[in-house]
């Protein structure tokens, strides 16, 4: 389920400054990331299963191996993790009470960009 109305798609921010903000809400990038890209995600086990907020980015300039990146956040998006296959995106029906849970993470996100003057 991708999330709407976030003000965060098409965020262009530095990647160690978003790097250090997003790990303030829990969301990091553990090896899920390419010299043009990078995702930060939040896990969260319910009891409906297994869930991943995550926020994926494009590198505009810059390395995100070499950490000097300037990078183009895209629309967030929540999964549920099916073992083996991965995580599936769309055709799920999402606990409301976790829905409300990752809006409130993003609109804190969007808030602490804000404050960066992002």
């Amino acid at each position: 389920m991708y999330f709407e109305n976030t003000n965060l798609e098409d965020v262009v921010v530095d990647q160690q400054v978003l790097t250090r903000l997003l790990e303030n809400h829990g969301l990091e990038c553990h090896g899920a990331w390419d010299y043009d890209r990078m995702t930060f995600d939040r896990r969260f086990d319910v009891r409906e299963g297994r869930y991943y907020l995550r926020l994926f980015c494009t590198a505009i300039s810059g390395d995100v191996g070499a950490h000097d990146a300037t990078l183009k956040l895209l629309k967030p998006v929540i999964g549920k993790y099916y073992y083996p296959h991965g995580v599936e995106y769309t055709d799920e029906v999402f606990p409301a009470h976790l829905v409300k849970d990752c809006e409130k993470i993003l609109a804190d996100v969007r808030k602490d960009l804000t404050e960066f003057g992002i």
